[in-house]
């Protein structure tokens, strides 16, 4: 599970990310990302509706799968990025972790490749990334 602060609260969060955001997408999830100012932590979400699975449990278990992969991205992670992962497909339940942490770095990395952004220098949420221009 990620850190609190890289949470989203609310459905009123999350709208804001559909509403404006870009979107990336890969074979079994894709990624829905926009930068809301540097000041802010990262934020993610996992979605995993019941047409991927009805047990709540298999959904559950590829939530906490993909954050895991998040969470070990966070030093990358840009502040003020917030990012919306939603999963099409069960398959990522049995996917080796290798494969999944490629899936989702390769997003990750398209994603702040689209925003401009460079990675933070540490690990904390008070560094200021600037959009680079060029």
């Amino acid at each position: 599970m990620i850190a609190k602060p890289h949470r989203f609260h609310g459905y009123g969060s999350l709208r804001g990310v559909y509403g404006h955001g870009q979107t990336v997408r890969g074979p079994l999830l894709s990624l829905k990302f926009t930068f809301r100012g540097s000041r802010h932590a990262y934020r993610a979400a996992v979605v995993v509706s019941r047409k991927v699975n009805k047990s709540a449990v298999v959904r559950n278990r590829i939530r906490r799968r993909v954050y895991e992969v998040v969470r070990g991205q966070e030093k990358r992670l840009p502040a003020g990025l917030d990012l919306i992962f939603t999963v099409f497909s069960d398959e990522l339940v049995s996917l080796d972790q290798s494969k999944l942490e490629r899936t989702v770095t390769g997003l990750l990395q398209k994603a702040i490749q689209a925003t401009g952004l460079s990675a933070r220098s540490t690990g904390s949420g008070r560094d200021i990334v600037k959009p680079e221009r060029g």
